[in-house]
Order: C-alpha cells, then sequence, then structure tokens
C-alpha cells in the first residue's frame, strides 16, 4: 500500500530531526570562543549544560500533548487517548537513567566522531536484550540471539575503525576516541536499564507516550539543572575542557554563548530537534508501524555519517561502512525485519511463524524506541 502524503511528512520529520539532534549537538561541539575571563578562546565543552538543553526538548512534548488534546477534543468523536491518571513519581528512576546515560554521551560525543557516536548507539540491543531475559523473563528468539551476536561484530568493527582513524585524525587523539566509545557504550547499558525500568513499572500504566517523554524531561531537566550548580566547584583536573577544570562550568558556557551567537543556534537545534523527533516517533509508529521506525532510526545514522563526511568533520574510512552494514544487520534481525522476506519462501514460511516471539511489535518498539541522542534518544 502506498503512503499517504502525511506519512511521507512524518518519516521525513523523524529522518530528519533524529539526524539534526546529533548533528547539532556535534556542531555545538566544534566551536571555540572566549569565556567570562580573560581566557583565550577555548572549545565549547559542556556536555552538562548541552543535556540539560536536550531535556528542555524532551519536556516541552507535554506542552504538544496538552495542544493536541484540545484540538482533539473540539472534533466531534476525539481519537486522542488522554490515559488513565497516574503518579509522575513513577517516571523519576527511569529519567535519572536518562538524565545519567544523555550526560554520559554528551561527554563522549566530544571524544569522537558524529558517526560512531550513532552507530555505537546500536549497543543498546545487546544489554536490553540480556536484561529483558534476566528481569521481565522474556524469552528472545534464535534471529533475536543471532542479531545481538551480529551487533556484537558490528561494534568490534566500528572501535576498529575508530582505532586506525585516530592515527590519522587532527581533532581527536586516540585516547580520547577510545575514552569516547568506551563511555557510549557504557552509557548504553544505562539506557538499557531505563527501557526494562520502564517496560516493568511504566507500561503496564495507561499513559500516553508523549506525556511520559515529557514526564522524564521534566524531572531530567530539574535535577540536572540543579546539579549544574556543585557541578561548578567539583575540580576534575585534566578532565574537564573548561578554564578551571572544574566538571560543568554553566557560566562560561553562557559567556562563549555570547561572544559566538552560534552555539546557541546549534543548541536551540538540539532542543528543538529533540522535541519533533519524539513528535514524529511517536506519529511513526502509529501512523504506519513500529518496523518503519526502526528502518528510519537506521537510516539517520546514514545520513549523520554522510553529512559528517560531507563537511570534512570526519575522514572516510571503509571499515567504518562494514560496521555500519553489520550494525544494520543486527538491528533488522533483532527487530524481525527479515521476516516477511523470509514467510515468501515456502520452505522457511511454518519457520517464520514458529519464531514470531510473544509480544510482537509492540514490545519490540517499547524496548527499542530510542528517544534522541536514544535517545534517545540524543542520547
Amino acid at each position: 500500500m502506498a503512503w499517504t502524503k502525511y506519512q511521507l511528512f512524518l518519516a521525513g520529520l523523524m529522518l530528519t530531526t533524529g539526524s539534526l539532534n546529533t548533528l547539532s549537538a556535534k556542531w555545538a561541539d566544534m566551536f571555540s570562543a572566549k569565556g567570562c575571563r580573560d581566557d583565550p578562546d577555548h572549545p565549547f565543552t559542556h556536555p552538562f549544560v548541552q543535556a540539560v538543553g536536550m531535556f528542555l526538548g524532551e519536556f516541552s512534548c507535554i506542552a504538544v500533548f496538552y495542544l493536541l488534546l484540545c484540538h482533539d477534543r473540539r472534533r466531534p468523536e476525539p481519537r486522542v487517548n488522554p490515559g488513565q491518571s497516574f503518579n509522575p513519581l513513577l517516571f523519576f528512576p527511569p529519567a535519572m537513567c536518562d538524565m545519567t546515560a544523555t550526560s554520559i554521551m554528551y561527554v563522549a560525543l566530544n571524544m569522537t566522531s558524529a558517526s560512531s557516536f550513532q552507530m555505537l548507539r546500536g549497543a543498546v540491543i545487546i544489554f536490553t536484550g540480556l536484561l529483558s531475559v534476566a528481569f521481565l523473563g522474556r524469552r528472545l528468539t534464535p534471529s533475536q540471539w543471532v542479531g545481538i551476536l551480529t551487533t556484537i561484530l558490528g561494534l568490534v568493527i566500528v572501535g576498529l575503525a575508530d582505532f586506525f582513524s585516530g592515527h590519522s585524525e587532527d581533532t581527536h587523539k586516540l585516547s580520547d576516541i577510545v575514552t569516547g566509545d568506551l563511555l557510549i557504550i557504557l552509557a548504553q547499558v544505562i539506557v538499557s536499564v531505563q527501557m526494562v525500568l520502564e517496560e516493568k513499572f511504566v507500561y503496564k500504566h495507561d499513559v500516553h507516550p508523549l506525556r511520559a517523554v515529557g514526564t522524564e524531561g521534566f524531572f531530567g531537566f530539574f535535577v540536572l539543572s540543579l546539579l549544574l550548580i556543585p557541578m561548578y566547584f567539583i575540580h576534575v583536573g585534566a578532565f574537564s575542557g573548561n578554564p578551571r577544570q572544574v566538571l560543568e562550568d554553566a557560566l562560561d558556557a553562557f559567556c562563549q554563548i555570547g561572544h559566538e551567537p552560534l552555539i546557541l543556534l546549534a543548541l536551540l537545534g538540539n532542543t528543538v530537534s529533540i522535541a519533533f523527533f519524539n513528535f514524529a516517533g511517536i506519529s511513526v509508529t502509529k501512523e504506519i508501524s513500529a518496523t518503519t521506525r526502526m528502518v528510519l532510526d537506521s537510516l539517520r545514522t546514514l545520513v549523520i555519517w554522510a553529512v559528517s563526511l560531507a563537511l570534512g568533520w570526519e575522514q572516510f574510512q571503509g571499515l567504518q561502512v562494514l560496521g555500519f552494514l553489520v550494525l544494520l544487520a543486527g538491528t533488522a534481525l533483532y527487530n524481525g525485519l527479515h521476516r516477511p522476506l523470509l514467510a515468501r519462501v515456502p520452505c522457511c514460511a511454518a519457520m517464520v511463524g514458529a519464531e514470531e516471539p510473544e509480544d510482537g511489535p509492540g514490545e519490540r518498539e517499547r524496548l527499542l524506541g530510542d528517544r534522541r541522542v536514544q535517545s534517545t534518544d540524543e542520547g
């Protein structure tokens, strides 16, 4: 069945805003400007300030939810389910996981390329699958186990590509690239914990997805904004990229924005894109399918890689292309994208039917519906 113009618009919006989310965050990292004191120009290395902006974008999904609800109530027959009342504190533990993972990923983005950042986020499949077996009692199909093993192979290939590129790259040292890649994978462990927490404690409640994202965004924005105060006084030495060598210098970030307004444009791009990406992702799942959302989420990795090459942010690495293709195959196997193809083969049709997971596409969407960064998701 051909897509309608609205469905094409949603798919394009998700692909565009999802790519812009990572590219705008990387763009901000590439600026250098003066700070609050007489320090010389220095890089804009403020991952926690960027994370606050990302959570502000997620928080804005609450406003989008109520706007949609008000518009829907004007119809003769409302179609939007506002969901049942719930305790917002249910979202606090997953929001703290989201906050921690997002902050770590923004730190890592300062150390590695945007394309590797996006590719390595595919590691979330591995940890989410394993944790769902351990804590949710879920049984993975053989193709999902093969998908996990394929993803591990893809991560190794991408890591090797980064290792070889580190010897010839001018913008990042090899030690920074390796540290950044490891931090991204660590963040995916935390993201998988977040997804399992949401699956176990949150999704049994009837909560609209935009409202859920907005609630988590509120907690992340509020808590991380408060944490910027002690971070201003915590010295971390050379690990920090700001002149005072503290964990985060928010004042220095605002001064750099004042001296270089394009940084503000990059941060606003990150904030606005995450809000539209959440809306588009949820709408694609509703209007088309969860599988389409997975495919588009994988395609944005290709867009980010292509744009980074075109802008000269990174060099072409053939090994990275191979790693991306292997990761794509792992994601496809885990999410069952191979089943429609195998179902057309007479000898494989029975095997495909027997392998269908209990929870179907809904479970895959909940476990892998990355919102960033993730996203998210973002990260």
